[in-house]
């Protein structure tokens, strides 16, 4: 299994952020990913719904021989790990919203979380909040219509700045000095969310410590490549990969295939 890639899913282009970060931290890692765009967005469908395709999902990766299942999406984590980790024997990495290092870091007692509507309603979500949160205020904001923008490539355009400024506006008023982004898909939106938000308020991104944390696992399980060769790519889409494109670049090739 040690030569065996690593698999990675979302709902679309999101967890590409996590990928380009793996590759960094694990540079003789080969991976596959994959972008369930044509069932996307996960977080406003049903729970049932979001299980059902993530079992999918890490079922084709287990068919193509990965060594561990990434969920880089924060609403199939959130409400669907239990069930891939009970379904699989691979080792399982899933990605939450980064609220503990938001609370350990606040100075005003206040943050803010940017997430989808199944997010912040899932029982693993409220777990941690209540874990970690004691006296601080976590102000909560459904990220409405972002994913879909994002999906078509509308990153930059005003539109999908004035939507996201109408979200983190009622947070700078509530004197939030952490910024919790709780879909893969907004680390995209950071270039953008930096022009709205005051440089005293950190953004709080999983990306870095999930990349070390399957390292971390790939190193006790005794799963790390042995081959030291320069890293592949290989992503699938069930749908549209035209934005995908653009953002692999040269980093890999896309692949249509029906899942």
């Amino acid at each position: 299994m040690n030569n065996s890639p690593i698999g990675i899913f979302d709902s679309g282009i999101g967890g590409l952020s996590i990928l380009k970060e793996i590759n960094r931290v694990l540079p003789n890692e080969n991976t596959i990913y994959l972008a369930d765009n044509k069932n996307c967005p996960y977080g406003n469908k049903d729970i049932s719904d979001i299980i059902k395709l993530s079992l999918k999902n890490a079922s084709v990766l287990i068919k193509m021989n990965c060594k561990i299942i990434v969920v880089a999406c924060n609403t199939a984590t959130t409400n669907a790990i239990k069930e891939i980790r009970n379904s699989f024997t691979v080792p399982v990495i899933g990605i939450e919203p980064a609220i503990k290092p938001a609370i350990l870091n606040t100075k005003t007692n206040k943050i803010g979380v940017l997430a989808t509507e199944m997010t912040l309603t899932s029982n693993l979500f409220n777990q941690t909040s209540n874990k970690f949160s004691n006296n601080i205020e976590i102000i909560e904001q459904i990220g409405f219509g972002l994913v879909n923008l994002i999906e078509k490539g509308n990153i930059n355009k005003e539109n999908t700045k004035q939507l996201l400024k109408s979200y983190i506006d009622p947070m700078l008023d509530s004197n939030i000095d952490q910024l919790v982004l709780g879909c893969t898909h907004y680390h995209f939106l950071i270039p953008i969310i930096k022009q709205i938000i005051p440089e005293k308020i950190t953004i709080q991104d999983p990306n870095k410590a999930i990349a070390k944390q399957i390292k971390k696992i790939l190193k006790s399980e005794n799963l790390e490549n042995s081959l030291k060769s320069n890293y592949k790519n290989k992503v699938y889409a069930n749908g549209n990969t035209e934005i995908i494109n653009t953002i692999i670049n040269s980093n890999g090739e896309v692949n249509s295939l029906d899942f």
